[in-house]
């Protein structure tokens, strides 16, 4: 095949990935080569700030604090350099592994004990310092292995536009909205429930409404991916590496045979493809949903006159702490209907079609274009790593029927 291609492009290609909050695309992406790298700037700031208390806790006086900046100072300057070095991505050996892991759980395990010693003359395991480390280690994971933070960056962005087009996207969605939630508004049952009910349940409310939401997208991502992976022609792969690493390839020599044939997804790969749809669409609800809050809002204090919201609820209202008089039934009554309208919208943008059209095509449209993006990336690998090829999963048995459904 005539093309020229390089180590650094499929190096570029995979930092794409990982900016855009997919980097189980890369393939072959395991913890000693892909993960730990990411993760040590932060594993080195929970070092640093264990330590840094230590010194709060054991130092006086002017010592303390010249202390503590040489610390500070210290931390910075490893996150620095640790997040270039991470850039590198080396291969750490499994010795240099094990070391790193091991002295990351030492800390825990030495640090505060010796700082107790020093302060009260007591040796003392603390179990919630180990926990904390174990639950730090643990998010940190999950995190760096699912690309948490790069999604959440670009959930923020494109929350931040939706506000700056809200009245178009309330003016849209609001009408069907209101006309399922306004009638259960003046209901006197719900005023009484949302008045006694505790702010942990309705967030649990508002957990379920998030679980459907995010169950319709896994089902509606499935049937996606099949469909997507039909068409990754030529023109459809070149449109899609537009502004990436990969755009100044000539397509026509990576797929000269036709259409590329798509590499079935294991299911962490589908996950995290998942957490994508799912972090966009939600934002997207969340937008909806302030805009359902703030308008029951207004209606309940246009409306509801506290000798009415009596009535409903049966005994004077609970009003909100600080003196405002607004009842606490109001705003549980238009938290409720925000959440509970955020999920309509949510599950009817995947499935109506002119509502599909508005909302969803967008956003499945960074699924798509991610999808074409990773089969050129993995021909280009082919060609630059001829030695190494993707590895496959177990659970890719389980995932690939799905995939191969739509061919």
């Amino acid at each position: 095949m005539p093309i020229t291609a390089s180590r650094a492009l499929v190096r570029q290609a995979e930092r794409w990935f990982v900016r855009h909050g997919v980097p189980q695309m890369i393939a072959g992406y395991d913890f000693d080569r892909h993960i730990l790298p990411r993760m040590l700037p932060f594993l080195a700031v929970v070092v640093v700030a264990d330590l840094a208390w230590v010194i709060l806790q054991a130092a006086t006086g002017t010592a303390r604090w010249v202390l503590l900046a040489i610390v500070v100072a210290a931390g910075l300057a490893g996150w620095s350099a640790l997040t270039r070095f991470g850039r590198r991505l080396p291969h750490f050996s499994r010795r240099m592994m094990i070391t790193i892991l091991v002295a990351y759980a030492v800390v825990p395990v030495v640090v505060p004990p010796l700082a107790l010693w020093l302060h009260d003359g007591q040796l003392k395991i603390t179990v919630t310092s180990i926990a904390a480390f174990a639950l730090l280690f643990t998010g940190s994971w999950l995190a760096t292995s699912y690309g948490v933070v790069p999604l959440l960056r670009r959930a923020i962005r494109h929350a931040v536009d939706d506000m700056r087009n809200s009245v178009r996207l309330q003016g849209r969605a609001l009408p069907l909205l209101l006309f399922v939630t306004l009638f259960f508004f003046f209901t006197g049952e719900l005023w009484q429930a949302m008045n006694r009910l505790p702010w942990y349940r309705l967030g649990l409310v508002l957990s379920l409404f998030t679980a459907v939401t995010i169950l319709a997208a896994a089902g509606r991502l499935r049937d996606e991916i099949g469909r997507v992976e039909q068409d990754l022609s030529a023109e459809r792969l070149s449109s899609s590496c537009k502004r990436t690493p990969l755009a100044s390839l000539p397509i026509e020599e990576v797929a000269p045979d036709g259409p590329l044939q798509p590499v079935p997804l294991n299911a962490r790969q589908v996950g995290n493809l998942l957490l994508m749809l799912a972090t966009r669409q939600l934002v997207q609800a969340l937008v909806v949903g302030v805009g359902l809050f703030s308008f029951f809002l207004v209606l309940g204090l246009i409306v509801v006159q506290p000798e009415t919201a009596e009535q409903w609820i049966g005994e004077p209202p609970t009003m909100l702490a600080g003196g405002l008089p607004v009842p606490l039934a109001l705003v549980g009554n238009a938290t409720l209907l925000a959440g509970f309208g955020s999920m309509y919208f949510a599950v009817t943008s995947m499935s109506d079609v002119e509502h599909r059209r508005q909302f969803f095509a967008p956003i499945l449209d960074e699924v798509e274009r991610t999808l074409a993006v990773r089969a050129v990336y993995l021909s280009v690998r082919e060609i630059v790593l001829p030695t190494q090829p993707v590895p496959l999963q177990p659970a890719e048995a389980a995932i690939g029927p799905v995939v191969d459904a739509g061919r």
